[in-house]
Parts: C-alpha cells; structure tokens; sequence
C-alpha cells in the first residue's frame, strides 16, 4: 500500500473544508495516508524533513506547490524519482491546468493513486529561490502589491483596485532583461530591453499561463529546459489597454511592443521592481538571475 504524506494549509483553515475531505476520502481508499497542516514555511519543512519514506502530495494552487517544492529542495529531498502529487485545489491551479490535471477533487486523488511521473524544469534564482510556473515583474505584480494593502477593506475587489491603481501610477520601469547573455531586443520594432527602454513586464515562464489560465507565454512547456521570456513596452494608456485585451487571448506576443525569448539563464537588472513567482509576492527587487534546472523534480500525472 501506498504511503503518502498529504501536506494542507492550515494558515487557510482548509482542513474542514469540504473538497479537502472528498480527497482524503478518496486517498485513503487506497494509501496510507497522514495529513499535515502546516502553518508556516518552517512547519512545512519540518513536515517534509520527516515524512519517513512517504511520498508528499500538495493540497492547494501554485504558491502552495511552490512553497511545498521550495521545503523539499531545502530538505534535500528534491528527486525525479520521487515524483510529488498535487491536488489543484487553489485559485488559479495554473500549473495544475497545465499538466492537464483534473480540477474535480475525487479525480484528482485518483491521479495521485495511480498516475505515472512527468520530470518537470525547475527554475532557481541567485537569492535561493524556486519557481515552478512562472515568475513575472511589473505593473501586474505592482498591482498585486496595491491589492495586498486594500485587500483588508475591499476583499475581492482589491485586485481590480489594485490594477487601477497600479495602471495609471507608473510610466514603466527601466529594466535590462539579458537572456543567456545577450540583451533582449526586437530589431524589427527597433527597441531593446537595454535598461533605457521603459518595460511594462517582464515574465520568465516555465509554464504557459498565470493567474488563472492568463497566457502569457502560449508557447512555453514545462519540460524542454528552456524558460520563454516575454518582455511589453507597452507603457502608453492606449498601448497599456491594448495590450491587456491581448493578452486575455494570448494574442499579445503578436504585437510590436512584446518580444517573446527562449533561453536558460535570465538577468533583470534595473529595480527596485516588485516581483510575482508563483503567486507569491516580493517587492522592490533590484535584481534577479534565474536559470533553468532541467527535468529537476516530477508530478504525477493522468495516464
């Protein structure tokens, strides 16, 4: 039988919810399993330090796969052969959708009981940190930072405040995106992401989508040791518009002011700019390196 350590946020009060019982139901069918409710990263290091043999299934969206991974690389526990379960239960579940896992909570269980493993790139940057689907820099993580102070007195309505805020606060940050060594330009725009050129966003993606199925980077895959890089200049309030409504369809990497790399080491160098990996917000950053680790870890996924 099957031995699992299921790994649940207990900060989020989730393990009375509903959807999390349909999966213990369904993983007990078939596995020995134990449940931790870990509050804080260092109870979940501790958790995956001590699971004794068995295999870590993740309750939750990106930031908790992302916080989960990033406690077993610490722990030293981070192996293609140990492939890690995930049940999608969070928000956005981008990486989730992306290894076409199921949504419904029965089914995903099901995966974890009896799918196969699919080795998966894993991005580390120079600060010591993982990111799993896709980190982004920018007016979208600005306005993720505006939400996080209104979200208190606004609740739901603090991204679309957030945005707002976020969209007529700023003409673009000057930031030099290198990839793999060379500076990324458009020659037949004519622009280059040099540190002079002001940068709507910058995304280094594993994955092809965030914040719920947003695709940003329609072609990246997950496992080709390659990050796509997608970098808009799209600054003017027209051009800012434009581009949203673009980007809803992924239409957006046709544009004049979107470049699209592909490559496996990525500097940002320019900050402070505040920054979105996985779902997880760090502000006023100055710099970053990431660089791809090929087929790093594995998830299980349908057959």
């Amino acid at each position: 039988m099957q031995r699992l350590l299921v790994v649940v946020n207990g900060a989020a009060g989730t393990t009375d919810d509903d959807s999390v019982q349909t999966v213990l139901t369904a993983l007990r069918s078939g596995a020995d399993v134990t449940v931790a409710a870990t509050a804080s990263a260092d109870e979940l290091r501790r958790a995956v330090s001590d699971r004794e043999g068995r295999r870590l299934v993740v309750v939750g969206g990106d930031g908790s796969v992302h916080a989960a991974v990033a406690a077993l690389d610490a722990a030293g526990g981070l192996d293609p052969e140990d492939p890690v379960g995930i049940i999608p239960l969070g928000t956005g579940n981008d990486l989730g959708q992306a290894l076409d896992l199921p949504l419904d909570p029965a089914r995903s269980a099901a995966v974890v009981l009896d799918g196969i493993p699919r080795r998966l790139d894993l991005v580390r940057d120079d600060d010591g940190g993982v990111v799993v689907n896709a980190v982004h820099g920018g007016a979208g993580a600005r306005a993720s930072a505006e939400a996080a102070g209104l979200k208190e007195r606004l609740g739901k309505v603090a991204y679309p405040v957030g945005a707002l805020v976020a969209g007529v606060s700023t003409d673009g940050w000057c930031l030099r995106v290198e990839v793999d060594g060379r500076v990324a330009g458009h020659g037949a725009a004519g622009w280059a992401a040099d540190g002079e050129t002001p940068v709507l966003m910058a995304a280094v993606c594993n994955g092809p989508t965030i914040g719920g199925a947003t695709p940003i980077a329609p072609g990246a895959r997950l496992d080709d040791g390659l990050v796509d890089v997608v970098v808009s200049v799209a600054t003017g309030p027209l051009a800012r518009a434009a581009f949203a409504a673009a980007l809803r369809e992924g239409r957006h990497v046709e544009r004049d002011d979107v470049l699209v790399v592909r490559g496996r080491e990525v500097a940002v160098t320019g900050g402070p700019v505040d920054l979105v990996a996985d779902g997880e917000l760090e502000e006023a950053v100055g710099s970053r390196l990431w660089r791809v680790q090929p087929h790093a870890w594995s998830v299980l996924v349908p057959r």
